[in-house]
Protein backbone atom coordinates (compact mmCIF):
# COMPACT_ATOMS: atom_id res chain seq x y z
CA UNK A 1 0.00 0.00 0.00
CA UNK A 2 2.90 2.47 0.68
CA UNK A 3 4.74 1.50 -2.13
CA UNK A 4 1.46 2.31 -4.30
CA UNK A 5 1.13 5.39 -2.38
CA UNK A 6 4.54 6.84 -2.96
CA UNK A 7 4.10 6.30 -7.03
CA UNK A 8 0.66 8.15 -7.36
CA UNK A 9 3.02 10.99 -5.78
CA UNK A 10 4.72 13.90 -7.65
CA UNK A 11 8.45 14.03 -5.83
CA UNK A 12 9.09 17.47 -5.60
CA UNK A 13 5.89 19.10 -6.55
CA UNK A 14 3.12 20.28 -4.56
CA UNK A 15 -0.29 21.68 -5.47
CA UNK A 16 -2.01 24.90 -4.50
CA UNK A 17 -2.51 24.15 -1.10
CA UNK A 18 0.91 22.98 -0.61
CA UNK A 19 0.28 19.66 -0.55
CA UNK A 20 1.92 16.98 -2.34
CA UNK A 21 1.05 16.96 -6.14
CA UNK A 22 -0.60 13.25 -7.19
CA UNK A 23 -0.05 11.68 -10.86
CA UNK A 24 -3.37 12.23 -12.50
CA UNK A 25 -4.75 14.52 -10.31
CA UNK A 26 -2.66 17.61 -10.59
CA UNK A 27 -0.22 18.69 -14.02
CA UNK A 28 -0.91 17.63 -17.35
CA UNK A 29 -2.41 19.34 -20.01
CA UNK A 30 -5.52 19.91 -18.52
CA UNK A 31 -3.78 22.24 -15.82
CA UNK A 32 -1.40 23.79 -18.31
CA UNK A 33 -4.38 24.59 -20.77
CA UNK A 34 -5.44 27.06 -18.23
CA UNK A 35 -1.75 28.58 -18.15
CA UNK A 36 -1.69 28.43 -22.05
CA UNK A 37 -5.13 30.42 -22.61
CA UNK A 38 -3.81 32.91 -20.10
CA UNK A 39 -0.20 33.58 -21.86
CA UNK A 40 -2.31 33.62 -25.51
CA UNK A 41 -4.48 36.08 -24.17
CA UNK A 42 -2.08 38.40 -22.29
CA UNK A 43 0.39 38.17 -25.18
CA UNK A 44 -2.25 39.42 -27.46
CA UNK A 45 -3.06 42.97 -24.93
CA UNK A 46 0.47 43.37 -24.68
CA UNK A 47 2.06 43.01 -27.82
CA UNK A 48 -0.48 44.80 -29.63
CA UNK A 49 0.35 47.85 -27.38
CA UNK A 50 3.89 47.60 -28.21
CA UNK A 51 2.92 47.49 -31.65
CA UNK A 52 0.85 50.42 -31.85
CA UNK A 53 3.12 52.07 -29.57
CA UNK A 54 5.69 52.72 -32.03
CA UNK A 55 3.17 54.60 -34.78
CA UNK A 56 1.64 56.15 -32.26
CA UNK A 57 4.48 58.09 -30.93
CA UNK A 58 5.37 58.96 -34.37
CA UNK A 59 2.60 59.75 -35.67
CA UNK A 60 0.61 61.11 -33.08
CA UNK A 61 2.73 62.46 -30.50
CA UNK A 62 5.34 63.35 -33.07
CA UNK A 63 8.29 61.77 -32.28
CA UNK A 64 10.91 61.02 -35.03
CA UNK A 65 11.26 57.04 -35.81
CA UNK A 66 14.57 56.59 -33.88
CA UNK A 67 13.34 58.22 -30.86
CA UNK A 68 9.64 56.17 -31.55
CA UNK A 69 11.73 53.19 -31.20
CA UNK A 70 13.78 54.16 -28.33
CA UNK A 71 10.61 54.78 -26.28
CA UNK A 72 9.07 51.27 -27.11
CA UNK A 73 12.41 49.31 -26.25
CA UNK A 74 13.13 50.99 -23.33
CA UNK A 75 9.24 49.82 -22.19
CA UNK A 76 9.69 46.77 -23.38
CA UNK A 77 13.03 46.13 -21.78
CA UNK A 78 11.60 47.47 -18.71
CA UNK A 79 8.60 45.11 -18.73
CA UNK A 80 10.74 42.15 -19.42
CA UNK A 81 12.80 43.29 -16.34
CA UNK A 82 10.42 42.50 -14.10
CA UNK A 83 9.86 39.15 -14.50
CA UNK A 84 13.03 39.21 -12.28
CA UNK A 85 11.33 40.43 -9.50
CA UNK A 86 8.51 38.19 -9.87
CA UNK A 87 11.42 35.03 -9.79
CA UNK A 88 12.60 36.43 -6.96
CA UNK A 89 9.55 36.73 -4.78
CA UNK A 90 8.24 33.61 -6.03
CA UNK A 91 11.54 31.78 -4.69
CA UNK A 92 11.77 33.77 -1.27
CA UNK A 93 8.80 34.58 -0.38
CA UNK A 94 5.42 33.12 -2.08
CA UNK A 95 5.10 30.63 -4.53
CA UNK A 96 5.00 31.01 -8.48
CA UNK A 97 1.42 30.09 -8.11
CA UNK A 98 0.39 32.98 -5.98
CA UNK A 99 2.64 35.39 -8.24
CA UNK A 100 1.33 34.45 -11.12
CA UNK A 101 -1.96 35.29 -9.70
CA UNK A 102 -1.21 38.81 -8.56
CA UNK A 103 0.27 39.40 -11.98
CA UNK A 104 -2.34 38.41 -13.85
CA UNK A 105 -4.58 40.52 -11.48
CA UNK A 106 -2.24 43.83 -11.86
CA UNK A 107 -2.11 43.73 -15.54
CA UNK A 108 -6.13 43.14 -15.67
CA UNK A 109 -6.92 45.98 -13.54
CA UNK A 110 -4.26 48.03 -15.79
CA UNK A 111 -6.10 47.00 -19.04
CA UNK A 112 -9.58 47.83 -17.59
CA UNK A 113 -8.18 51.09 -16.69
CA UNK A 114 -6.95 51.93 -19.62
CA UNK A 115 -10.21 50.62 -21.57
CA UNK A 116 -12.51 52.46 -19.23
CA UNK A 117 -9.55 55.99 -20.23
CA UNK A 118 -10.31 55.34 -23.77
CA UNK A 119 -13.92 55.12 -23.52
CA UNK A 120 -13.72 58.30 -21.38
CA UNK A 121 -11.51 60.36 -23.45
CA UNK A 122 -13.70 59.04 -26.99
CA UNK A 123 -10.40 58.54 -28.66
CA UNK A 124 -6.92 56.13 -28.21
CA UNK A 125 -5.60 56.31 -24.95
CA UNK A 126 -1.58 56.57 -24.29
CA UNK A 127 -1.72 54.90 -21.44
CA UNK A 128 1.16 52.56 -21.10
CA UNK A 129 0.64 48.80 -20.50
CA UNK A 130 2.81 47.53 -18.20
CA UNK A 131 2.82 43.73 -17.12
CA UNK A 132 4.73 41.59 -14.66
CA UNK A 133 5.91 38.36 -16.81
CA UNK A 134 6.26 35.48 -14.41
CA UNK A 135 7.67 31.77 -14.95
CA UNK A 136 4.53 29.72 -16.61
CA UNK A 137 5.10 26.88 -14.21
CA UNK A 138 1.62 25.79 -11.68
CA UNK A 139 3.68 23.49 -9.66
CA UNK A 140 6.51 24.63 -7.31
CA UNK A 141 9.22 22.53 -6.45
CA UNK A 142 9.93 21.59 -3.34
CA UNK A 143 13.41 22.66 -1.70
CA UNK A 144 15.55 20.59 0.24
CA UNK A 145 15.71 17.06 -2.91
CA UNK A 146 19.03 18.26 -3.64
CA UNK A 147 21.91 16.54 -1.54
CA UNK A 148 23.87 18.88 0.59
CA UNK A 149 27.64 18.59 -0.29
CA UNK A 150 30.06 18.29 2.56
CA UNK A 151 33.21 19.83 0.64
CA UNK A 152 32.98 22.60 -2.05
CA UNK A 153 34.32 21.67 -5.59
CA UNK A 154 37.41 22.83 -7.27
CA UNK A 155 35.80 24.81 -9.97
CA UNK A 156 36.18 28.99 -9.01
CA UNK A 157 38.07 27.91 -5.95
CA UNK A 158 38.09 31.72 -4.98
CA UNK A 159 34.57 31.43 -3.69
CA UNK A 160 35.48 28.20 -1.37
CA UNK A 161 37.05 31.13 0.89
CA UNK A 162 33.03 31.63 2.04
CA UNK A 163 33.29 28.37 3.85
CA UNK A 164 36.95 28.20 4.74
CA UNK A 165 36.90 31.38 6.02
CA UNK A 166 35.82 32.98 9.22
CA UNK A 167 33.28 35.32 8.62
CA UNK A 168 33.43 39.38 9.97
CA UNK A 169 29.61 38.66 11.04
CA UNK A 170 27.79 35.08 11.93
CA UNK A 171 24.90 36.51 9.16
CA UNK A 172 27.53 36.31 6.53
CA UNK A 173 28.48 32.36 7.58
CA UNK A 174 27.42 30.20 4.21
CA UNK A 175 27.15 26.68 3.56
CA UNK A 176 28.59 24.70 1.26
CA UNK A 177 25.03 24.00 -0.42
CA UNK A 178 24.87 28.33 -0.91
CA UNK A 179 28.48 28.28 -2.51
CA UNK A 180 28.12 25.86 -5.06
CA UNK A 181 24.59 27.58 -5.97
CA UNK A 182 26.50 30.53 -6.59
CA UNK A 183 29.17 28.85 -8.83
CA UNK A 184 25.82 27.29 -10.77
CA UNK A 185 24.27 30.83 -11.70
CA UNK A 186 28.22 32.29 -12.60
CA UNK A 187 28.61 29.25 -14.86
CA UNK A 188 25.22 30.46 -16.59
CA UNK A 189 25.78 33.62 -16.78
CA UNK A 190 28.22 33.33 -20.09
CA UNK A 191 25.19 32.00 -21.73
CA UNK A 192 22.97 34.04 -20.75
CA UNK A 193 24.81 37.16 -22.01
CA UNK A 194 25.21 35.63 -25.10
CA UNK A 195 21.64 35.62 -25.79
CA UNK A 196 21.25 39.42 -25.37
CA UNK A 197 22.13 40.00 -28.93
CA UNK A 198 19.08 38.25 -30.45
CA UNK A 199 17.23 39.78 -28.12
CA UNK A 200 18.47 43.28 -29.44
CA UNK A 201 17.81 42.11 -32.75
CA UNK A 202 14.03 41.17 -31.50
CA UNK A 203 13.68 44.38 -30.46
CA UNK A 204 13.51 45.73 -34.24
CA UNK A 205 10.57 43.68 -34.81
CA UNK A 206 8.41 46.33 -32.56
CA UNK A 207 9.98 49.17 -33.97
CA UNK A 208 12.07 49.54 -37.52
CA UNK A 209 10.31 46.87 -39.09
CA UNK A 210 7.04 47.93 -38.29
CA UNK A 211 7.69 51.44 -39.77
CA UNK A 212 9.49 50.10 -42.73
CA UNK A 213 5.72 48.63 -43.04
CA UNK A 214 3.83 51.71 -42.68
CA UNK A 215 5.63 53.04 -45.83
CA UNK A 216 5.25 50.10 -48.11
CA UNK A 217 1.83 48.73 -49.96
CA UNK A 218 0.24 47.04 -47.25
CA UNK A 219 -2.89 45.50 -49.43
CA UNK A 220 -3.86 41.96 -49.51
CA UNK A 221 -6.14 41.84 -52.37
CA UNK A 222 -9.07 44.12 -50.90
CA UNK A 223 -8.20 43.79 -47.29
CA UNK A 224 -5.66 46.48 -46.07
CA UNK A 225 -3.10 44.82 -43.45
CA UNK A 226 -2.28 47.10 -40.41
CA UNK A 227 1.53 47.69 -39.99
CA UNK A 228 0.97 47.08 -36.18
CA UNK A 229 -0.14 43.79 -36.66
CA UNK A 230 3.04 42.78 -38.81
CA UNK A 231 4.28 40.64 -34.78
CA UNK A 232 1.63 38.07 -35.84
CA UNK A 233 3.70 36.77 -38.37
CA UNK A 234 6.92 35.32 -36.37
CA UNK A 235 3.73 34.04 -34.53
CA UNK A 236 2.45 32.39 -36.97
CA UNK A 237 5.89 30.86 -37.99
CA UNK A 238 6.26 29.62 -34.76
CA UNK A 239 2.81 27.85 -34.57
CA UNK A 240 4.02 25.98 -38.48
CA UNK A 241 7.60 25.54 -37.27
CA UNK A 242 6.99 23.78 -33.90
CA UNK A 243 5.28 21.25 -34.86
CA UNK A 244 7.59 20.71 -37.93
CA UNK A 245 10.01 21.06 -34.87
CA UNK A 246 8.91 18.13 -32.50
CA UNK A 247 7.76 15.61 -35.12
CA UNK A 248 10.48 16.16 -37.51
CA UNK A 249 13.50 17.55 -36.41
CA UNK A 250 13.55 15.95 -33.05
CA UNK A 251 12.99 12.25 -33.78
CA UNK A 252 15.97 12.60 -36.58
CA UNK A 253 18.52 14.07 -34.21
CA UNK A 254 17.62 11.19 -31.23
CA UNK A 255 17.94 8.89 -34.01
CA UNK A 256 21.09 10.09 -35.44
CA UNK A 257 22.60 10.83 -31.64
CA UNK A 258 20.98 7.65 -30.35
CA UNK A 259 19.97 9.60 -27.19
CA UNK A 260 17.06 10.71 -25.52
CA UNK A 261 17.30 14.72 -26.06
CA UNK A 262 18.04 14.59 -29.18
CA UNK A 263 19.61 18.40 -29.50
CA UNK A 264 20.64 19.49 -26.40
CA UNK A 265 19.79 22.97 -24.78
CA UNK A 266 23.09 24.83 -26.09
CA UNK A 267 22.45 23.19 -29.36
CA UNK A 268 18.95 24.85 -29.70
CA UNK A 269 20.15 28.16 -28.66
CA UNK A 270 23.07 27.87 -30.78
CA UNK A 271 21.19 27.23 -33.86
CA UNK A 272 18.49 30.31 -32.76
CA UNK A 273 21.58 32.47 -32.39
CA UNK A 274 22.67 31.74 -36.28
CA UNK A 275 19.06 32.36 -37.40
CA UNK A 276 19.18 35.96 -35.67
CA UNK A 277 22.62 36.44 -38.06
CA UNK A 278 20.52 35.26 -41.08
CA UNK A 279 17.42 37.37 -40.38
CA UNK A 280 19.78 41.21 -39.76
CA UNK A 281 21.51 40.21 -43.16
CA UNK A 282 18.15 39.51 -44.80
CA UNK A 283 16.53 42.81 -43.39
CA UNK A 284 19.63 45.08 -44.97
CA UNK A 285 18.80 42.97 -47.82
CA UNK A 286 14.94 44.33 -47.73
CA UNK A 287 15.95 47.77 -46.78
CA UNK A 288 18.34 48.40 -49.54
CA UNK A 289 15.46 47.26 -52.02
CA UNK A 290 12.73 49.17 -50.44
CA UNK A 291 14.40 52.01 -50.96
CA UNK A 292 15.99 51.08 -54.18
CA UNK A 293 12.26 50.93 -55.18
CA UNK A 294 11.59 54.91 -53.15
CA UNK A 295 13.98 56.16 -55.06
CA UNK A 296 13.26 54.52 -59.05
CA UNK A 297 9.98 55.91 -58.00
CA UNK A 298 10.97 59.32 -57.12
CA UNK A 299 8.83 58.81 -53.51
CA UNK A 300 12.08 59.36 -50.83
CA UNK A 301 10.31 62.59 -49.60
CA UNK A 302 6.99 61.67 -50.53
CA UNK A 303 4.36 60.52 -47.76
CA UNK A 304 2.48 57.83 -50.12
CA UNK A 305 2.96 54.33 -49.81
CA UNK A 306 5.69 52.97 -51.58
CA UNK A 307 4.72 50.59 -54.56
CA UNK A 308 6.41 47.03 -52.69
CA UNK A 309 4.55 44.93 -50.73
CA UNK A 310 5.00 44.74 -46.70
CA UNK A 311 5.71 40.85 -46.93
CA UNK A 312 9.51 41.74 -47.81
CA UNK A 313 9.63 43.05 -44.55
CA UNK A 314 8.46 39.33 -43.17
CA UNK A 315 10.91 37.60 -44.14
CA UNK A 316 12.81 39.43 -41.22
CA UNK A 317 10.11 37.88 -39.54
CA UNK A 318 10.23 34.52 -40.28
CA UNK A 319 14.21 34.06 -39.56
CA UNK A 320 13.71 35.87 -36.27
CA UNK A 321 10.72 33.78 -35.38
CA UNK A 322 12.87 30.80 -35.74
CA UNK A 323 15.74 32.11 -33.65
CA UNK A 324 13.10 32.85 -31.11
CA UNK A 325 11.87 29.18 -32.02
CA UNK A 326 14.67 27.79 -30.48
CA UNK A 327 16.95 30.11 -28.21
CA UNK A 328 14.02 30.98 -26.34
CA UNK A 329 12.61 27.77 -25.18
CA UNK A 330 16.12 26.32 -25.69
CA UNK A 331 17.14 29.09 -22.95
CA UNK A 332 14.15 28.37 -20.30
CA UNK A 333 14.62 24.41 -20.25
CA UNK A 334 18.38 25.50 -19.94
CA UNK A 335 17.71 27.62 -16.81
CA UNK A 336 15.66 25.10 -15.55
CA UNK A 337 17.55 22.40 -15.70
CA UNK A 338 20.30 23.54 -14.71
CA UNK A 339 19.42 25.75 -11.85
CA UNK A 340 19.71 24.52 -8.07
CA UNK A 341 15.99 23.42 -6.90
CA UNK A 342 15.76 26.28 -4.61
CA UNK A 343 16.29 29.15 -7.20
CA UNK A 344 14.19 27.83 -10.15
CA UNK A 345 12.04 30.54 -10.78
CA UNK A 346 14.72 33.16 -10.57
CA UNK A 347 16.93 31.03 -12.74
CA UNK A 348 13.78 31.14 -15.85
CA UNK A 349 13.11 34.90 -15.24
CA UNK A 350 16.79 35.36 -16.66
CA UNK A 351 15.41 34.35 -20.22
CA UNK A 352 13.25 37.16 -19.19
CA UNK A 353 15.92 39.47 -18.27
CA UNK A 354 17.91 38.81 -21.25
CA UNK A 355 14.97 39.82 -23.38
CA UNK A 356 15.07 42.91 -21.07
CA UNK A 357 18.96 44.12 -21.67
CA UNK A 358 18.52 42.92 -25.58
CA UNK A 359 15.73 45.99 -25.80
CA UNK A 360 17.93 47.96 -23.64
CA UNK A 361 20.95 47.69 -25.68
CA UNK A 362 18.84 48.28 -28.87
CA UNK A 363 18.54 51.73 -27.21
CA UNK A 364 21.82 52.25 -26.43
CA UNK A 365 23.22 51.10 -30.31
CA UNK A 366 20.39 53.62 -31.95
CA UNK A 367 21.88 56.31 -29.60
CA UNK A 368 25.57 54.82 -30.11
CA UNK A 369 25.71 54.89 -33.69
CA UNK A 370 23.94 58.43 -34.06
CA UNK A 371 26.51 60.07 -32.22
CA UNK A 372 29.48 58.80 -33.63
CA UNK A 373 27.85 58.90 -37.21
CA UNK A 374 26.75 61.99 -36.65
CA UNK A 375 30.48 63.40 -35.24
CA UNK A 376 32.00 61.92 -38.15
CA UNK A 377 29.84 61.79 -41.01
CA UNK A 378 28.32 64.92 -40.28
CA UNK A 379 25.20 62.92 -41.14
CA UNK A 380 23.75 60.78 -38.31
CA UNK A 381 22.32 57.31 -39.88
CA UNK A 382 19.03 57.15 -37.75
CA UNK A 383 17.94 61.12 -37.06
CA UNK A 384 15.15 62.63 -38.97
CA UNK A 385 10.98 62.34 -39.67
CA UNK A 386 11.13 60.46 -42.94
CA UNK A 387 12.47 56.87 -42.76
CA UNK A 388 13.49 56.53 -46.39
CA UNK A 389 16.42 59.31 -45.54
CA UNK A 390 17.41 56.86 -43.06
CA UNK A 391 20.85 54.65 -43.48
CA UNK A 392 18.59 51.81 -41.84
CA UNK A 393 20.36 48.86 -44.05
CA UNK A 394 23.65 50.01 -42.29
CA UNK A 395 22.52 50.04 -38.94
CA UNK A 396 21.15 46.21 -39.90
CA UNK A 397 24.38 45.27 -41.42
CA UNK A 398 26.43 46.00 -37.87
CA UNK A 399 23.70 44.04 -36.16
CA UNK A 400 24.81 41.17 -37.99
CA UNK A 401 27.99 41.68 -38.12
CA UNK A 402 27.59 41.72 -34.00
CA UNK A 403 25.52 38.80 -34.31
CA UNK A 404 28.23 37.46 -35.55
CA UNK A 405 31.02 38.24 -32.82
CA UNK A 406 27.84 37.36 -30.60
CA UNK A 407 28.27 33.47 -31.83
CA UNK A 408 31.81 33.50 -31.78
CA UNK A 409 31.68 34.75 -27.53
CA UNK A 410 28.86 31.90 -27.96
CA UNK A 411 30.60 28.58 -28.83
CA UNK A 412 33.45 29.73 -26.73
CA UNK A 413 31.67 29.53 -23.61
CA UNK A 414 28.73 26.01 -24.85
CA UNK A 415 32.23 24.55 -25.81
CA UNK A 416 33.43 24.88 -22.36
CA UNK A 417 30.49 24.03 -20.67
CA UNK A 418 29.59 20.64 -18.33
CA UNK A 419 26.32 20.02 -17.54
CA UNK A 420 24.70 19.14 -14.31
CA UNK A 421 21.17 17.84 -15.06
CA UNK A 422 22.05 14.74 -15.58
CA UNK A 423 23.94 13.89 -12.32
CA UNK A 424 21.23 16.25 -10.88
CA UNK A 425 18.29 13.38 -12.39
CA UNK A 426 20.08 10.62 -11.60
CA UNK A 427 20.43 11.58 -8.11
CA UNK A 428 16.67 12.83 -7.98
CA UNK A 429 16.04 8.61 -9.78
CA UNK A 430 18.26 7.73 -6.70
CA UNK A 431 16.25 9.45 -4.02
CA UNK A 432 12.71 8.08 -5.94
CA UNK A 433 13.90 4.50 -5.59
CA UNK A 434 14.73 5.11 -2.19
CA UNK A 435 11.10 6.49 -1.12
CA UNK A 436 9.93 3.67 -3.14
CA UNK A 437 11.91 0.99 -0.71
CA UNK A 438 11.01 2.77 2.00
Amino acid sequence: MDEARHLDIWVGYVDWRNRPAKRGCHGGMIAASFVLVVEILENLAFLANASNLVLYLSKFMHFTPSTSANIVTDFMGTAFLLALLGGFLADAFFTTYCIYLISAAIEFMVLAAAIWNACKARKPSNAVMNMLVTPSCMNEPIEGDEQTCQTPTESLKFLNLAVTTRPVHPMLQCTVKQVEEVKIVLRILPILMSTVMLNCCLAQLSTFSVQQAATMNTNLGTFKVPPASLPVFPVLFIMILAPIYNHAILPFARKLTNTEMGITHLQRIGTGLVFSIIAMAVAALVEIKRKNVATKHGLLDSTEPLPITFLWVALQYLFLGSADLFTLAGMMEFFFTEAPMSMRSLATALSWTSLAIGYYLSSVLVSIVNGITGEYRHTPWLVGNNLNHYHLERFYWLMCVLSGLNFLYYLLWASRYEYRSMGSEDHSKENQNQILKN
